[in-house]
């Protein structure tokens, strides 16, 4: 495997499909003409409107959001994650997966991940945020897909960088390179969003490669951008502030190797059998 280049695209997406996609392409053609070959969309890329909107026009969605990534793939000459969109239920009309999906530059699907851990918060800021009241959670850990191109790569979504044992999954399997796609919010992302991304990557000594979303979309809802690329180190290489446009950055397989020597902690793990203490604290 030889060094690339990577590009981690943002937007700021709304409820209109059509200029979705357009916009889309838009950034995938300068990402292209930049010498990306390895390129991320952010969650809800295709798509970021209500809930009611996103069940009741899913099969349009979908179909029309994976056609596109595989025009994008064959057009382009790239591989494509898109990070999030919502796609069918088979019996289910009241729910939808938000599905990553992974395409070759051929149009051939690569991976296809729905996402495991769903956003039911109540934000400070006011807002309610309840992802499964239309979203079937996944029950699988993410793909890892071997590529001759660009490595070991894996799948995520958004607030699955909350759950560190799916990393560590991920890294288990040997992975490189792992896409966090998201949409987060523009409250818990002022302040969490770039220390998740580093620590994910520094605790798996591998790339991070986290397309996002920006702005206003409809209504309050409003999300914190920085997509940007993290090096194994904890580094961050690329970060795209808070307007549309693309973290660019090299995906180096030697830096992988040369952090992996310095901090071998992937290599020191171990199964433990621990006991609760059996002391007692006595506060006075």
């Amino acid at each position: 495997m030889k060094s690339y280049l990577a590009a981690a695209i943002q937007m700021t997406s709304t409820p209109d499909l059509e200029q979705n996609l357009v916009e889309a392409e838009e950034w995938i053609n300068m990402a292209a003409r930049q010498g990306a070959q390895l390129i991320g969309l952010p969650e809800n890329f295709s798509f970021l409107g209500k809930d009611t909107d996103k069940i009741s026009q899913v099969e349009s969605i979908a179909n029309s959001t994976e056609k596109f990534l595989k025009t994008m793939a064959q057009r382009y000459q790239v591989t494509i994650l898109g990070g999030g969109f919502p796609s069918p239920v088979a019996g289910d009309v009241t729910k939808v997966y938000n599905t990553a999906l992974l395409i070759d530059p051929t149009g051939s699907e690569l991976a296809r991940y729905h996402k495991a851990y769903l956003f039911d918060v109540n934000v400070p800021d006011g807002n309610t945020y309840q992802e499964s009241n239309t979203v079937m959670a996944g029950e699988y850990y993410p793909p890892v897909i071997e590529s001759e191109n660009f490595g070991k790569l894996g799948l995520s979504i958004c607030y699955d960088i909350r759950f560190p044992e799916l990393y560590r999954y991920l890294s288990e399997k040997g992975t490189d390179v792992i896409f966090i796609p998201a949409a987060f919010t523009a409250y818990t992302g002022k302040d969490h969003w770039q220390i998740l991304i580093q620590a994910r990557a520094i605790e798996n000594t591998c790339y991070i490669i986290a397309p996002a979303q920006t702005g206003n979309h409809y209504e309050r809802r409003y999300t914190h951008g920085h997509a940007m690329i993290v090096d194994p180190w904890g580094t961050i290489l690329a970060d795209a502030g808070d307007q549309p446009g693309i973290a660019l950055a090299e995906i180096n397989p030697i830096r992988i190797e040369q952090v992996r020597r310095q901090m071998p902690s992937l290599k020191h793990k171990r199964s433990l059998s621990l006991r609760e203490s059996s002391q007692e604290l006595s506060l006075t």
